[in-house]
């Protein structure tokens, strides 16, 4: 009886040294982040605190940041451009990796491990790598410093993304319902269209919003090959904080934490809606 209570009583200490631990890991990775917020709002073009906001005084706080947001016309541009080459390498990226999870997903796929190990190679090799890659292969085929080669570089670093979500949920796939279609006399794309892709959709949508963040955030390759012209959200903060510093690119970043947050609790939902309920209960 005295050892199965000392039992309990480690299992409690052990439970609550681990959620200790996960709070403090927590509080160190997003307290930056919360530091960033009511800077946002500060009076004054100064990245710290004044007395005034220290002192909760409403002279201190302001929206002047968030209102240069809308008001001057690179930061207007910026978002356009990340935008569109976001949304535009997010479905180029969705549609290569669906089919080539697809294929990956089939059993006498030949080179299977080389193709998986090559198409994920974009998240292994350093960035900077890739990006001057990019930009030398690009130069010589005219697409440097154009739209259209900046979402084609972001294809290549969001393909990966759809690619490994994409072959975990097919991994789980039951391909006799494939068959079972087939046998009712079902083609290949009804098929697909009825059968397939509403069981993986879950993992499909989770894949292009991993692209679309990837996409989103994406600064490096954007300042090898983008010009005046293809100037992003990342690039012009990155130009702010070298050229000109201000507190507008904090009220930028709050924004950027409230459509990542969002992005992840969605992620989260469609992992949760299409988690099996007895993986649940286990």
């Amino acid at each position: 009886m005295a050892a199965a209570k000392r039992r309990f009583e480690w299992a409690t200490i052990e439970k609550r040294f681990n959620a200790a631990y996960a709070i403090a890991v927590l509080f160190f990775l997003v307290a930056p982040l919360i530091v960033i917020i009511p800077l946002s709002f500060n009076a004054e073009p100064y990245f710290s605190f004044t007395t005034k906001m220290l002192t909760l005084n409403p002279e201190g706080f302001s929206l002047r940041w968030y209102q240069d947001i809308v008001e001057n016309p690179q930061w207007l541009q910026a978002i356009g451009n990340s935008l569109i080459i976001a949304i535009c390498a997010t479905a180029l990226s969705t549609v290569l990796g669906t089919l080539a999870a697809l294929g990956l997903a089939r059993s006498n796929m030949p080179f299977r491990d080389l193709i998986m190990a090559i198409l994920i190679s974009p998240l292994v090799v350093p960035i900077i790598i890739a990006a001057a890659g990019m930009y030398f292969f690009y130069s010589s085929i005219g697409l440097a410093q154009t739209h259209l080669g900046i979402i084609l570089a972001h294809t290549t670093l969001g393909t990966p993304f759809v690619v490994i979500t994409m072959t975990a949920t097919l991994s789980g796939f039951d391909r006799n319902l494939i068959k079972a279609a087939s046998s009712l006399g079902a083609d290949p794309l009804t098929t697909f269209m009825r059968v397939t892709l509403p069981l993986v959709a879950p993992g499909m949508i989770s894949g292009a919003l991993f692209a679309f963040a990837a996409s989103f955030d994406e600064v490096v390759t954007v300042l090898f090959l983008g010009g005046p012209d293809q100037r992003t959200i990342p690039r012009q903060m990155w130009s702010g904080i070298r050229e000109q510093i201000s507190p507008t690119i904090l009220a930028v970043a709050v924004l950027l934490i409230i459509v990542s947050s969002l992005l992840l609790l969605t992620v989260e939902k469609l992992r949760r809606r299409h988690t099996p309920q007895g993986a649940k209960a286990s």
